[in-house]
């Protein structure tokens, strides 16, 4: 079974009942629903039709909402799209002007947060320019590396310190439409410092797992900090790998990925995985060695951004990285990884039962591992322990096996919790059987988790018809 999980987004060339449920068949676990582009009514759809599409299947699938942030975007072109030379001037503005080779309006004051020799980045950093002088609220520039630039490309201010609040008036709309909704988890875009989630927190709740998005220097400086207001993390590397510069994006991303382990918090890694797969059904070497990277480096999920949202093989890329991850996962390098992953834990009785599982599953031969959980707690805590043996999590929420749908070696099952340790017993064989195709003589590792989401009662081994 293949443990990390595979989360897509939602887009034109995916939206479509008949292509959801083809990405589910190829191996999506949860769907990313981004709330940058779209109208309200586009993501009631997307959300119902993946519902729908899940139920079809027969499985339980997770929904990430992804708000926008204050993302900084240009404006539109009255003429289209413009070419840009090396030396010369230009201007970008708040005032709303018709775009053209000399000025274009822009969604975010720059003028207040910048100053003469800043520079400014467009297009992923496809375009730099370097600020010349501010005038009102004009910032004037000079191109240093020129190129064609299009409507509403996003820009960049590397080295700068922006006074926007993490969530913009759209983003509080938009949160309380994913509540809506019933998305699984959400996603807040631009995390600069931890008072960023406690905002969040206050908009929302305490019913949506928070997911902070990992694309500015700040957040890199705050990590930690971040790591302890929020339920996991994205390492989302287009606008870091702006920010920072590429060379330090491998760093970056094994670092998080090993700081949100060692916390039992979801770590997704994102952007440019299969990019190549937009135009082409087949992705690079290096686009494969990155996924596999991923995997080795210990993500739980591994996203696909334009490959599904609007590239023309959306389950073929899908396709694609489940064999890529699958085909790790069945390393022995991938396998000595796991057995060697140890985390200075403030150990007690629950990680203690979850670690045992997790063990046992190494040194002798499991079925899989059955998981009694009513919050989805105790199956995040073992799958941080990388078990070799599938983890069943049994819940009577359906919004709990939804949400773990996404955890790493999860199997999500939504069934009634046992009053006593025979129908614990007799519980853990009929999903063994059901969900692992366990038989007679195998042996399923059994832990309980407490009813009030403090930690486990018990951990327990049954060798199934006896």
């Amino acid at each position: 079974m293949r443990t990390a999980k595979i989360l897509a987004t939602v887009g034109p060339a995916s939206r479509e009942p008949s292509m959801l449920d083809a990405l589910l068949a190829a191996g999506v676990n949860g769907f990313r629903v981004n709330f940058s582009h779209g109208l309200a009514s586009e993501h009631r759809e997307t959300v119902a039709n993946i519902r729908a599409a899940a139920e079809r299947a027969g499985r339980h699938v997770a929904i990430l909402g992804d708000l926008s942030g204050p993302k900084i975007r240009c404006g539109t072109f009255a003429s289209g799209p413009v070419n840009l030379a090396e030396g010369q001037r230009f201007t970008l503005t708040m005032r709303a002007v018709p775009g053209d080779a000399s000025i274009v309006s822009c969604t975010y004051p720059l003028a207040r947060d910048l100053k003469p020799g800043d520079t400014v980045l467009l297009d992923d950093g496809l375009l730099r320019f370097r600020v010349h002088e501010i005038v009102d609220d004009d910032v004037v520039c000079v191109v240093e590396v020129g190129g064609t630039l299009s409507d509403r490309k996003g820009i960049n201010v590397p080295g700068a310190t922006l006074s926007t609040p993490a969530l913009t008036p759209k983003d509080h709309q938009d949160a309380k439409l994913a509540q809506e909704l019933g998305v699984d988890y959400l996603a807040l875009s631009f995390v600069r410092r931890p008072s960023d989630l406690d905002e969040a927190r206050a908009l929302i709740g305490e019913g949506v797992p928070l997911i902070a998005k990992i694309e500015k220097p700040e957040a890199v400086a705050n990590l930690e900090a971040i790591l302890d207001r929020c339920e996991g993390l994205m390492v989302a590397r287009g606008d870091l790998g702006v920010e920072l510069g590429p060379e330090k994006v491998p760093l970056v991303q094994k670092e998080a990925i090993r700081l949100a382990n060692a916390r039992n918090k979801l770590v997704i890694t994102a952007t440019q995985m299969l990019d190549s797969m937009i135009r082409s059904p087949r992705p690079t070497r290096a686009e494969a060695a990155d996924v596999a990277n991923a995997v080795l480096d210990a993500s739980d999920v591994l996203m696909l951004s334009g490959e599904t949202a609007s590239g023309r093989y959306p389950v073929e890329s899908v396709a694609m990285m489940d064999t890529i991850i699958r085909e790790i996962e069945a390393s022995a390098l991938y396998r000595t990884r796991n057995a060697t992953t140890t985390f200075e834990y403030e150990w007690d009785f629950a990680s203690a039962c979850a670690a045992s599982a997790a063990i046992t599953s190494r040194h002798a031969k499991l079925a899989g591992i059955v998981v009694f959980s009513y919050s989805g707690h105790t199956a995040d805590l073992v799958a941080e322990f990388r078990p070799a043996a599938p983890i069943v999590a049994v819940t009577p929420s359906a919004r709990v096996a939804q949400r773990l749908a996404l955890q790493w070696g999860v199997v999500p099952a939504v069934r009634e919790m046992p009053a006593t340790p025979n129908d614990a017993l007799r519980i853990a064989e009929e999903v063994a059987r059901a969900r692992l195709d366990a038989r007679d003589g195998d042996t399923v590792a059994i832990v309980v988790g407490s009813q009030k989401h403090s930690g486990t009662k018990s951990f327990v081994l049954d060798t199934l018809g006896r």
